[in-house]
C-alpha cells in the first residue's frame, strides 16, 4: 500500500475519503491549518497523522512544496489549490519524487455548456475567477502529464453535499430556510421558469471516486473526470421533489430573475445567479469506462441524507413544526 499526503483533509471530501484510504491499508497524512474535527467521527482518523501547516504563510516564504516533498508521499492529494502558482509551486517541489498527483478541480471550468450532458471532451470555456483559475490549473497539469510524464489527475466535483452543511437548495443558493419553508408548505418562488439545471455530488461518492483514480492509476494518469451525480437537476423538478418528500403537494411560483432577485438578499441572489448562468449538468461515462466506478447517491438522494441531518439537528423544520 502506499504512503498518501492529503492536503485539506479535513474538509467535506475527506470526511469520507480519509477513513477509506485507511481501511484500504493506506498510510495517510492529513495536512491541515488546524486540528479541525471532521464532519463525521470514525476510528480510522485515530491512525492518521495529522501535518498543522498554515498554507498561505508556507507559500509566502516558498516552502509549501518543500515541506510537502518532505513527506515523502507517494500520493498527493490536493483538495484546497485555487490559483495557478500555488500549483506550479507544489509540483516543480515534488516533480520526480511522487507516483500520482490527484487535484480537486470543478464542474465550473466548463462554464456554458454547448451541449448535455457534458463530456469531459467537450472545450473548457469558464467565466469568473474560480472556474478561470481553476481551468488554467487542470490544463496546466495535463499538460505537465502528457510533456513531461508528471503523473496528474484531476476530478471536478459538482455541487458537493453531505450530512453537517448546508445543500445547495431549489432556489439555487444555500440558506436553508428554503427547506424549512417547504417542509411546512409553504410557497416558494423560483426564478424564472425554474428550468435551470444543478447537479450535486455526495462527498463520499466523491471519495469512492479518488479511491477509483488510485486503484487505476495507469488509465487515470493524464485525465480529467467528472464527479456528479447521475442526473442533474433542474431546479422545478428538485422543489417539487422536495415539496413531496415532506408530505406536501408543490406550491411554486415564478417571477423572471430581475424580479425574483430584488425579494431575495444580494448573497443569495448572487449565489443563485452564479449557479443558474452556467446551469451544470454532466456525464459520468467516462469514470464508469476508464475506472469502473457509478456513483451510488442520485442528486435528491445526497440531498434529502443532508436534509435529514439538518432536521435532526434542528437546523431545518421538521413536518410537524
Amino acid at each position: 500500500m502506499s504512503k498518501v499526503v492529503i492536503i485539506g483533509g479535513s474538509g467535506h471530501v475527506g470526511t469520507y475519503l480519509v477513513p477509506r484510504l485507511v481501511e484500504a491499508g493506506h498510510q495517510v497524512v492529513n495536512v491541515a491549518r488546524g486540528h479541525k474535527q471532521p464532519y463525521r467521527p470514525h476510528a480510522a482518523w485515530k491512525q492518521v497523522e495529522t501535518v498543522i501547516l498554515d498554507r498561505d504563510a508556507a507559500e509566502h516564504e516558498q516552502r509549501f512544496g518543500s515541506a510537502i516533498a518532505a513527506l515523502e508521499a507517494d500520493v498527493v492529494i490536493d483538495m484546497i489549490s485555487f490559483v495557478l502558482p500555488r500549483t506550479q509551486h507544489l509540483v516543480e517541489a515534488l516533480r520526480g519524487r511522487i507516483q500520482h498527483f490527484i487535484h480537486c478541480g470543478t464542474i465550473w471550468v466548463y462554464g456554458h455548456n454547448a451541449t448535455v450532458p457534458a463530456t469531459e471532451d467537450q472545450p473548457l470555456n469558464p467565466f469568473g475567477e474560480y472556474g478561470t483559475q481553476k481551468a488554467a490549473m487542470e490544463t496546466w497539469l495535463l499538460g505537465e502529464a502528457r510533456r513531461a510524464g508528471f503523473p496528474a489527475t484531476v476530478f471536478r466535483p459538482g455541487h458537493i453535499v453531505g450530512p453537517g452543511w448546508d445543500p445547495l437548495n431549489p432556489a439555487g443558493h444555500f440558506n436553508s430556510e428554503v427547506f424549512s419553508s417547504i417542509a411546512r408548505g409553504e410557497p416558494l418562488v423560483l426564478p424564472n421558469f425554474g428550468l435551470e439545471t444543478v447537479h450535486h455530488v455526495h462527498a463520499d461518492d466523491l471519495a469512492r471516486l479518488v479511491m477509483a483514480i488510485i486503484d487505476n492509476r495507469s488509465a487515470a494518469v493524464g485525465e480529467a473526470f467528472n464527479a456528479v451525480s447521475p442526473q442533474a437537476l433542474n431546479l422545478r423538478g428538485y422543489a417539487e421533489a422536495m415539496y413531496r418528500w415532506f408530505g406536501h403537494e408543490p406550491q411554486l411560483r415564478y417571477l423572471p430573475f430581475d424580479q425574483w432577485q430584488a425579494m431575495q438578499s444580494p448573497d443569495e441572489a448572487a449565489a443563485t445567479w452564479e449557479h443558474i448562468i452556467r446551469s451544470p449538468s454532466h456525464s459520468m461515462e467516462k469514470a464508469k469506462r476508464l475506472l469502473g466506478f457509478v456513483p451510488r447517491y442520485s442528486s435528491l438522494e445526497a440531498v434529502q441524507e443532508a436534509v435529514s441531518w439538518l432536521i435532526a439537528n434542528g437546523r431545518v423544520a421538521s413536518p410537524q413544526d
